[in-house]
């Protein structure tokens, strides 16, 4: 497993305005969109390609397009879905698909209440994305979903994350093709599971349902 954490001012400065509380939702949805395109060049880096002839209006030449099969998108529901527009811009030609992964409060283990994803993902490469990375309960359940139905490599992209998930990551999928790419690494999780200091609830920020 890889882990890349971001080191880039322009994505310090949005974040930084992200985890405000005073950001207004629309304003918030606007950066989210912005973070995900900054942070998918580094998370398609591996992204897979072929050679491809072409004419310019000069000489023939040899250029690249996407690999088939199709690379898959993965956001998790709910919050993930802000996040779709942002990657989709680099990566038009992709499929998308959905994984309703929720948090218990109580317990904080995740279950899945929603499933829109091929039943076959042999060969394929699959984008996952979801704004944080807490306890790694939901990205743990995601990519092993993924992986069971065949993925080939697995790339998570999250806004921030807490070491104790990083490190339930690697835990389970050390020793798989997963990378995970993150806007910055945050301190710790509270007794609530909420990552420290984190930006809140992302899908209640982005959706304005915040109190």
């Amino acid at each position: 497993m890889r882990v890349f954490v971001a080191d880039h001012p322009l994505i310090t400065h949005k974040l930084t305005v992200l985890r405000d509380k005073n950001t207004p939702s629309p304003v918030f949805r606007l950066l989210v969109e912005e973070l995900v395109t900054l942070l998918a060049y580094e998370a398609t880096r591996d992204v897979s390609v072929e050679k491809f002839g072409i004419e310019t209006p000069v000489t023939a030449t040899v250029g690249v397009k996407l690999s088939r099969p199709r690379p898959i998108i993965v956001p998790i529901l709910r919050a993930g879905l802000g996040m779709l527009e942002g990657i989709v811009k680099l990566l038009p030609t992709a499929e998308v698909g959905f994984l309703g992964i929720k948090r218990n409060e109580e317990t904080l283990e995740p279950f899945t209440y929603a499933n829109r994803l091929p039943e076959d993902l042999s060969g394929r490469q699959v984008y996952i994305i979801d704004p944080m990375l807490a306890t790694g309960g939901t990205l743990i359940d995601s990519i092993n979903y993924v992986f069971e139905r065949g993925a080939k490599d697995v790339t998570c992209i999250c806004l921030i994350g807490a070491p104790e998930g990083v490190a339930a990551v690697e835990k389970r999928f050390g020793d798989r093709d997963v990378k995970i790419v993150l806007g910055a690494l945050d301190s710790h999780l509270n007794e609530k599971g909420y990552i420290v200091p984190g930006l809140g609830d992302a899908g209640d920020r982005l959706f304005g349902t915040a109190d």
